[in-house]
């Protein structure tokens, strides 16, 4: 394995080690594409294990800042993702493909149940 791809490989695996980014991109792989509104609510159930109207404010607002703070562009950056904040809008990138299968691999281990029974990648 040549330095690039080396480098490559360590950068996902990186990207991937988060929880909050994985948890996005299994919501986006279902329709390529997402509202950060929808993402945040999404999130915050999955880390309390919670139905949707149950999370409060604090907890979206933690949610929402950390997204848009760290983990959208981190995603952006490596070519995995798009979004627009006035919009609320994300999307997969073609990019997405070169980490596609990690992410597979990731989400079989997840601890959460419901994540590891969605449909393959």
């Amino acid at each position: 394995m040549n330095d690039a791809s080396a480098s490559r490989m360590e950068a996902a695996c990186s990207l991937l080690a988060e929880s909050e980014r994985r948890f996005l991109l299994y919501q986006l792989v279902e329709h390529r594409d997402a509202n950060l509104e929808d993402v945040v609510t999404g999130i915050a159930a999955w880390e309390l294990d919670v139905r949707p109207a149950e999370i409060d404010k604090e907890t979206r607002q933690r949610v929402y800042v950390s997204l848009v703070h760290n983990h959208l562009p981190r995603l952006a950056d490596y070519d995995i993702i798009e979004y627009d904040l006035r919009s609320g809008d994300i999307v997969l990138t073609d990019g997405f493909e070169e980490i596609k299968p990690l992410l597979e691999q990731f989400k079989q281990t997840e601890a959460e149940p419901e994540i590891r029974e969605l449909p393959s990648l």
